[in-house]
């Protein structure tokens, strides 16, 4: 009786399946975080060409080929605004993209509320939530990537190129959008050179890069390149067709680099007003 009892247990533990499977180990090409400024130097008109921006380039072609070229051939994203220290907001939760269709769900969710904008801006805060979220995914990308746009400086929460480094040793690669456009509320936390301040104190991790948006007439084309560039790879044909079309941007060396303080400095010296993003 015992030796048939034994042999009953073994062969429901060859033949039952584990009692619980863990999303965690779905495999997906890259995870990606797109993490998107909404302070209060944003219009809402600009929040809007922002929302409209993500939504055309998450359902263009060459980006769904680019998602489909993978090893996995799918992708999760999670789409998040931000602006101060604790102002972050998942818009899309962690969503699978494998075909025309889940893109077009994310487009749903993402078109389902209008955005909102708060005070202050806080890459660092952004950046730290992003890597939060790559905990809870349920999927095991071979790349994580954080995405991250945003029109001044870092101005509250922890120095930013702090948390950038921390970040990248952790195996994270962030991507910069600096949107140099000037047309918001408020130009006072306006700086020149926000490319080189994103390069220098942003973005970080293997192949990181970065592209400037110098008119919002560019932002649709910006969102699209940089998704492409972000799911196919150095190696691939399409990351050499993007790269012959539009050059990449190449600061010049003899420069000095930005000051990563840049922000906070500016927030310390303010004395015009209160209420300022």
């Amino acid at each position: 009786m015992v030796r048939t009892l034994t042999a009953l247990l073994a062969v429901s533990a060859v033949i039952l399946p584990p009692a619980s499977v863990s999303r965690a180990d779905e495999p997906v090409d890259v995870e990606l975080v797109l993490a998107v400024d909404v302070s209060l130097s944003m219009s809402p008109e600009e929040l809007e060409i922002q929302r409209h921006g993500y939504a055309a380039a998450l359902t263009h072609d060459h980006v769904l080929q680019a998602i489909a070229d993978g090893a996995h051939g799918k992708i999760a994203v999670t789409y998040v605004e931000w602006a101060g220290t604790t102002w972050q907001r998942v818009i899309v939760p962690w969503t699978v993209i494998a075909n025309r269709a889940d893109a077009e769900r994310v487009v749903e969710k993402l078109s389902a509320q209008p955005p909102d904008s708060a005070r202050r801006t806080s890459i660092s805060g952004a950046l730290q939530f992003g890597s939060d979220l790559f905990a809870e995914s349920g999927f095991q990308g071979d790349k994580r990537v954080i995405d991250i746009s945003g029109d001044g400086p870092n101005n509250q929460g922890a120095p930013v190129d702090g948390i950038r480094d921390e970040l990248v040793k952790q195996g994270i690669i962030i991507n910069g959008l600096p949107l140099m456009t000037r047309s918001g509320f408020t130009d006072a936390f306006d700086v020149d050179h926000l490319d080189r301040y994103y390069s220098d104190c942003v973005i970080g991790g293997p192949g990181a890069f970065m592209i400037p948006v110098n008119d919002w007439t560019q932002f649709p084309e910006a969102i699209r390149r940089k998704l492409v560039l972000e799911l196919a790879g150095p190696a691939s044909p399409q990351w050499a067709a993007e790269e012959a079309e539009h050059p990449p941007v190449v600061l010049v060396d003899d420069k000095p680099p930005a000051d990563c303080q840049l922000g906070e400095k500016m927030w310390r010296n303010r004395n015009w007003m209160q209420n300022q993003p």
